[in-house]
């Protein structure tokens, strides 16, 4: 068993053959942390020539000049005997502790997306605060148009209708200046209504720059009523993000917007439709909204930090706690 530094190839291949493929995962999104400034690295765990797992490491800052690793839904491992499994996470976070070291990281954080040993690992792990959605709801592609229609609520039935008689237009792809301000702005409504957390708007301009991303925005006339980012990998399309306005609700734009995304990703051949985040006590609307399409509750182990410096770790986490409180 051997840790490999993974080409472009190598790392999709193996991340978009695993079922429900995890975007955050890919070359490309490490590609975007890249640009955004981080130190990212794509290791591979190889078992007799044959790629058994991956994980990308983004190197990411802290207060004091101090550093940690961030593997998004990773690391990915290769569904196998329970004791091969056991035995390639054992050799992979031995390797990681060991770039940890080289590099003075003060910890690791991952979010595993399968059941990994953990305890048996006897590691120093702590459960943290969610960074991707802890739950979300998938749709199941293969099946069929009446079928996905059939298993949605009746009222989400009944709007994506009404939407279809009201003279909505759809846009795709890179927004020009003027479609970025208006996208930006409906960020910014968004998030006071439905009390989100938004990045910078450079932040976005590098996303909807990636190979990974995809821009669909609803029109009535000149205005922009719904926006969705949209990211196709392996075998599932993911709302990443999104936006609707508070003017023309009636309209239902966004469930217009998301049938057809379903009904287009359905055509290309993804097998999921991924709606990427539910949480009845912080996002009740949108929690609502997403229910409504009546997929399939998926709930993951969470995210953990596998700490190597355990004295700032505790001061990191004071710090944490302080910077919640006020």
């Amino acid at each position: 068993m051997k840790i490999i530094n993974l080409n472009q190839k190598q790392l999709d291949d193996f991340v978009a053959n695993q079922e429900h493929s995890q975007f955050l995962q890919s070359w490309d999104w490490s590609e975007f942390n890249d640009k955004l400034g981080a130190k990212v690295w794509r290791l591979g765990v190889e078992e007799n020539g044959k790629l058994v797992a991956t994980t990308t490491l983004i190197k990411k800052s802290l207060p004091l000049g101090r550093t940690y690793f961030y593997s998004p839904r990773g690391p990915v491992v290769k569904s196998q005997g329970s004791s091969l499994k056991f035995q390639v996470e054992e050799f992979l976070f031995s390797e990681i502790k060991k770039l940890a070291e080289q590099e003075k990281i003060v910890f690791f954080r991952f979010e595993p997306t399968s059941d990994l040993k953990l305890k048996t690992l006897n590691l120093k792990l702590f459960q943290t605060l969610s960074i991707q959605p802890r739950q979300t709801i998938i749709l199941d592609l293969t099946k069929s148009e009446e079928e996905l229609l059939g298993a949605m609520h009746p009222k989400t039935r009944y709007n994506i209708k009404l939407a279809g008689k009201k003279n909505l237009t759809l846009k795709h792809g890179q927004p020009n200046t003027e479609e970025f301000s208006k996208f930006w702005q409906l960020m910014e409504t968004t998030k006071k209504r439905d009390n989100f957390s938004l990045h910078s708007q450079n932040y976005y301009r590098a996303m909807l720059a990636s190979n990974l991303m995809e821009l669909w925005q609803v029109y009535f006339k000149d205005q922009l009523l719904a926006v969705a980012i949209i990211a196709k990998f392996g075998d599932t399309a993911t709302y990443v993000h999104g936006a609707s306005s508070n003017d023309l609700r009636p309209l239902m734009a966004p469930y217009w917007l998301h049938w057809h995304l379903i009904k287009e990703a359905k055509k290309e051949g993804f097998k999921y439709y991924d709606l990427f985040g539910v949480d009845k006590v912080k996002w009740p609307g949108v929690t609502r909204f997403k229910e409504g399409w009546g997929g399939a509750n998926i709930a993951y182990l969470g995210t953990f930090d596998l700490v190597f410096n355990t004295g700032y770790y505790r001061l990191y986490q004071l710090l944490r706690r302080l910077r919640r409180v006020f």
